[in-house]
């Protein structure tokens, strides 16, 4: 494994989403982050970079929300407000996690024993009003940098 940094202006979300995705090796994608980091935001950019129409909201209350992608589909988790293991299995992760689509998780650390061995890691740092450090893992067993920019994933 081995981490990736990206240093972006705010106005260049999209940008870096569309660069970051062309390092996505993994279906399951955990996004760390402090409250307000903008976790949720930059999941917005990644869905557009991944040319969906839908717009990536927090879903902090409803846990999970779905959106289209022109061949699968994204399933975007907020975990933040789960305290056991057992009401994740209550509301069903284990069909998500055996779907075969895409799974953005925020808060994972509270199912922390459930997540996939191959999963890729986002870590988003607040630097200033506009300016965010985002640093990613590369699995580098699967791909190298110039696979990993070259290779579909959807």
């Amino acid at each position: 494994m081995k981490t990736i940094e990206f240093t972006y202006h705010i106005k260049d979300i999209n940008a870096t989403a569309s660069r970051v995705l062309g390092y996505l090796d993994a279906k399951t994608v955990l996004f760390n982050g402090s409250m307000g980091a903008g976790k949720t935001t930059f999941i917005n950019a990644l869905i557009k970079a991944m040319q969906s129409d839908d717009i990536a909201t927090s879903p902090t209350f409803s846990i999970v929300n779905e959106y289209t992608l022109p061949n699968d589909k994204v399933y975007h988790f907020d975990f933040y407000r789960i305290e056991s293991i057992d009401e994740a299995y209550s509301f069903g992760i284990e069909d998500y996690l055996n779907s075969n689509h895409w799974l953005f998780m925020e808060w994972s650390e509270r199912i922390e024993e459930l997540i996939p061995e191959d999963s890729q890691t986002i870590t988003i740092t607040h630097l200033n009003d506009n300016i965010r450090s985002l640093k990613l893992t590369v699995n580098t067993k699967h791909f190298t940098e110039n696979e990993a920019m070259t290779v579909s994933k959807f």
